[in-house]
């Protein structure tokens, strides 16, 4: 262990970390005030709202292209559903077949960066502030957003680089430059290098930080308060452990991690629902008077709408195109079959798994609406307090537990868990970025994935505020310039998608299972 934290240069931080808590924590205020400062300019260029309100252009730009996905492949996530899950199943898998991962750890390993605290914390989140109402619109978004899945995925996979040595490097900066060239398009390239940065900043923040960040608070909520720089030490060590041997080392930890903590953390949900059975109905028609109404939301029904399609963008990434570099390695030689595959993706993660955390926290009564302001209050422990946003695991935790006392340690290990998975994978992401950037070397590697685990550290010790607003950001940015791509070579899809369903119904493509 120590020869593995000198090689990635935390043993320092391990020095400082456990000297004193009172200089460990004098780390942590210094660390938060100078990020929380430098990243204020990107959040708030991100998020600015159109003039004259306050929904931010940012969440209308991932709306339309969701919509325009939908309708133009003909909602396609919802008539190719069966063959997606024959897909995973290695009906049509041919092991012969150029890649690195199968198509159910490549599903496997973008669920991992997927599913996780975006699920835990950040429902929380938008139905505190957006209230249950924000639970219908995290659906829809969803379910529009496995249109966006499949087109960026097809496309990964299309014009990915299959390297002499086995390994393949692909994604949107790939399909950017290869895609555009194919069609005589201009501006691939600068589209690419602007994606490989926004992608390696969303490493950092949405797929590091905010990890480690929510990770260290149910921790410490359970064993008592300590310097978030410790449990940021540990996890960047643990992590550098795995990165250092590929994707193929990545795709067997999340093939194992995400199915054990997703049926934990699903099953005890159902469990609660099933026993609050009598409520379900109840929860469902909060909800919709929630997206409809207003009634009681911070905002009214643009604000639900606004949590609703926020925090569903942050937990699936349908658009952003981090997925579709994990999909890209997949053992395939149809770009279609990925994108079919994909699809399952934001409907496991928001739509089934977003959803049951919301209803948790809605029929526990958690969560109720301030007859004086209007906007939502946690009651937990016999306390009022108002609900800002930075409540996060907190009220999931007090969901379930409300239930199950023990549950808020089994969180806990979710928590650690999924926190994990999220941050090798997305680790893999930002690799890819970085290479893209700076070549294939190892050299360039090892830089990428020392630099990315002092991020780990830096995350556990800020605030969750700063930590939130970044990580959306940076994964915000990516869907910019991702989905202005998407639209200029959505054609190519269709041309794939619709080849590959006419030799799918003639028996030209075959059964290999």
């Amino acid at each position: 262990m120590k020869r593995t934290l000198k090689r990635a240069g935390l043993m320092p931080l391990l020095f400082a970390a456990t000297a004193t808590p009172a200089f460990a924590q004098s780390i942590d205020e210094k660390i938060n005030s100078v990020f929380a400062s430098a990243t204020g300019w990107f959040v708030n260029l991100i998020f600015s709202p159109f003039p004259g309100t306050s929904f931010p252009w940012i969440v209308a730009w991932l709306v339309v292209a969701a919509t325009i996905f939908t309708l133009y492949f003909g909602f396609i996530q919802f008539r190719a559903f069966p063959h997606s899950i024959a897909l995973v199943k290695g009906d049509y898998s041919d092991p012969d077949d150029a890649g690195e991962v199968s198509h159910f750890q490549a599903l496997a390993t973008a669920l991992s960066g997927t599913v996780g605290l975006g699920n835990i914390a950040g429902v929380a989140v938008a139905v505190g502030i957006g209230g249950p109402g924000a639970t219908f619109w995290m659906i829809l978004a969803g379910l529009m957003g496995m249109a966006s899945k499949f087109t960026e995925c097809t496309l990964a996979v299309k014009y990915r680089n299959e390297l002499d040595d086995g390994t393949v490097s692909g994604g949107p900066m790939y399909y950017m430059t290869k895609g555009f060239k194919e069609r005589g398009l201009p501006g691939g390239r600068v589209l690419a290098v602007l994606f490989s940065i926004f992608t390696i900043l969303g490493s950092f923040g949405g797929g590091n930080m905010f990890q480690a960040n929510q990770a260290h608070a149910q921790i410490s909520g359970v064993i008592g308060d300590y310097p978030g720089v410790i449990t940021g030490v540990i996890f960047a060590a643990l992590v550098f452990a795995v990165i250092v041997g590929g994707l193929k080392s990545i795709a067997q930890v999340t093939e194992k991690i995400v199915p054990i903590m997703g049926v934990l953390y699903v099953g005890t949900a159902l469990i609660i629902l099933l026993m609050n059975f009598n409520m379900i109905g109840w929860a469902f028609g909060q909800i919709f008077a929630g997206a409809f109404t207003g009634l009681g939301v911070a905002g009214g029904m643009a604000g639900a709408l606004i949590q609703g399609f926020k925090r569903a963008a942050f937990s699936n990434e349908a658009g952003v195109g981090s997925a579709a570099i994990a999909h890209s390695a997949v053992r395939t030689k149809e770009p279609s079959t990925e994108g079919f595959v994909s699809l399952l993706e934001p409907f496991i993660d928001t739509v089934v798994i977003c959803t049951m955390t919301a209803l948790v926290i809605i029929i526990t009564g958690q969560l109720v609406a301030d007859p004086e302001t209007g906007r939502y209050i946690l009651t937990e422990g016999g306390t009022i307090q108002t609900l800002d946003g930075s409540s996060g695991v907190a009220l999931t935790s007090a969901a379930f537990s409300s239930s199950f006392g023990w549950f808020k340690y089994i969180l806990v290990i979710a928590v650690v868990m999924f926190a994990f998975s999220t941050m090798i994978s997305w680790s893999y992401y930002g690799l890819k970025a970085w290479t893209f950037l700076f070549g294939e070397s190892k050299g360039a590697a090892l830089s990428f994935k020392v630099i990315f685990c002092l991020f780990v550290v830096v995350g556990a010790a800020a605030s969750l505020g700063p930590v939130i607003d970044f990580s959306d950001a940076a994964i915000f940015a990516m869907a910019v310039v991702n989905i202005i791509a998407l639209y200029a070579l959505m054609p190519i899809v269709k041309r794939e998608v619709w080849s590959y369903l006419d030799r799918l119904k003639t028996g030209e493509i075959k059964k290999f299972n």
